[in-house]
């Protein structure tokens, strides 16, 4: 194994809930609209506009200029609240990887970089691609592609870790074997049927230890 690519948001840190919880006042305050855990889980990895214009779409909102200003309101309650507390076992993880080390998340820029900070120090990361560095998100590779370019690693000697199947489905299309941890999820093992197999879906990120640090 010659690099690994984590996404951020539970995968490395607990601040799924508070991305849910400030997604769904977000909708409710400037759309109107009632979200639910998975309506945001089973989309986790796109980059925030596109999960927006995504849930439009889902739930027949017609308004699609409200979505700059959901956006907006979704960062900035975030911002306020959010969380960089590491799953048990995974700073330690971190510091005894030997290979190349990066991030991939949908979310923005300062956000990634300042939970890095406050959980592992950022600079602990050799590549950090967050949703102001790319034009999509997941499921489409580019994010992945573009780890591995930077990284100056092979699809076929990396890994990915990844919480959500739209980060699978992304690996997958880049050629990179990927792992699932579940942490806190709502979702379940059959959300992820028919795209890993379930040998490869972990109960807690740090019981990957054993197969990413051997």
């Amino acid at each position: 194994m010659k690099g690994l690519i984590f996404d951020l948001d539970g995968v490395l840190v607990n601040s799924m809930p508070t991305h849910y919880q400030t997604w769904k006042s977000a909708f409710a305050k400037i759309a109107g609209l009632e979200i639910n855990e998975r309506d945001i889980y089973l989309i986790e990895g796109m980059r925030g506009i596109e999960l927006i214009e995504k849930i439009f779409e889902q739930k027949n909102f017609s308004d699609r200029s409200l979505a700059r200003r959901v956006h907006d309101e979704k960062s900035r309650i975030f911002k306020a609240i959010r969380s960089s507390e590491p799953f048990e076992g995974v700073r330690e993880m971190i510091r005894d990887m030997e290979c190349s080390i990066a991030v991939v998340s949908g979310s923005t820029k300062n956000d990634v970089e300042t939970i890095l900070e406050e959980a592992f120090g950022k600079d602990r990361f050799d590549v950090i691609i967050t949703a102001d560095n790319i034009e999509k998100g997941k499921p489409d590779p580019s994010a992945f592609l573009e780890a591995l370019r930077l990284m100056k690693v092979r699809p076929k000697d990396a890994a990915v870790v990844e919480n959500a199947p739209l980060g699978v489905k992304a690996a997958n299309s880049a050629g990179i074997s990927c792992y699932v941890a579940l942490n806190n999820t709502p979702l379940l093992r059959s959300d992820f049927g028919g795209i890993i197999p379930q040998n490869k879906i972990f109960e807690k990120t740090g019981l990957l230890k054993k197969v990413l640090c051997k």
